[in-house]
């Protein structure tokens, strides 16, 4: 089923060790990029949490973000670097001497140091299997989020593809009656400019007229590009790629009928088939 980019999901769950929350946001992206913000007692979990990602999300920027609140009993417990504090101290007291003025030093400047404070972590098997599990829970949300909002992509696209056909038919019924109406003005112009018409002239210039005018392949180029869009919003996989570069495909069509045009019946057809490849080229961007 197509997967939009754009997705949300959140789920919190209460365990024997505490509460863990996990929120999942998604957007576009032209490639999988990941954001974790996790606890770092939690820290050694986040390659397992990417693999997870990786296996059912294949683009977007996703922004995940879990918090753990662990009970009374389980929090860690802190530990002071003793050593690390004291030369720290020493090192900063012999800078001072080196300035006439020197500020203080105060306590919390040395316990923001990194490793200062240890903590303690947990151990990781206490919570590593809940955790996990509720991340998978909450990743089949998201793809769920992804899929309802795809189902509306879909929708939207199938309708734009309608749309276009009908123009291609249209086009189509017209072009005798079109080519037709060419061939009189062309024929009103000749006798206007002489008395003695020359008929191998007005058949060359009608052939002529008849090639340039001929847009029967490009008619028929944007059917096989409409049958392949419709083919592949039938897939299972990613498809957002493929779909954008069959709008250029699309909209490079759309463009040589218009600079074939003769009549404004053809005009209008491709001024409004790349109005519509535009809704849907916008909107795929958003498609995973």
């Amino acid at each position: 089923m197509i997967k939009s980019m754009t997705g949300y999901a959140y789920k919190e769950e209460r365990f024997h060790f505490g509460l863990i929350s996990i929120e999942l946001r998604s957007v576009n992206h032209r490639f999988l990029e990941m954001n974790i913000r996790i606890p770092e007692i939690l820290r050694a979990l986040e390659i397992n949490l990417r693999d997870k990602i990786k296996e059912k999300v294949k683009r977007g920027k996703l922004e995940i973000v879990i918090h753990l609140h662990l009970q009374a009993e389980d929090k860690p417990i802190i530990s002071f670097n003793h050593e690390l504090a004291t030369q720290l101290v020493q090192t900063l007291n012999d800078i001072d001497k080196l300035i006439d003025h020197p500020a203080p030093i105060k306590a919390i400047d040395i316990l923001t140091w990194p490793e200062v404070m240890d903590a303690l972590s947990i151990d990781h098997a206490l919570i590593q299997d809940d955790l996990l599990n509720l991340f998978e829970q909450v990743i089949d949300n998201l793809i769920k989020s992804k899929k309802r909002e795809g189902q509306a992509l879909k929708q939207m696209i199938e309708q734009r593809v309608i749309e276009i056909t009908q123009k291609i038919a249209l086009v189509r019924e017209e072009m005798p009656l079109i080519l037709e109406a060419q061939k009189i003005r062309l024929e009103d112009k000749l006798q206007s400019l002489t008395a003695d018409m020359d008929h191998n002239r007005l058949e060359q210039e009608m052939v002529y007229l008849a090639q340039k005018s001929d847009v029967a392949e490009e008619l028929d180029r944007l059917d096989t590009h409409l049958n392949e869009i419709t083919h592949t919003l039938k897939s299972h996989d990613a498809i957002g790629r493929r779909l954008d570069f069959l709008m250029q495909e699309l909209n490079r069509e759309a463009n040589t009928l218009g600079s074939k045009s003769i009549s404004s019946i053809m005009t209008r057809a491709s001024v409004d088939m790349k109005v519509l490849i535009e809704q849907m080229r916008e909107q795929i961007q958003n498609i995973e």
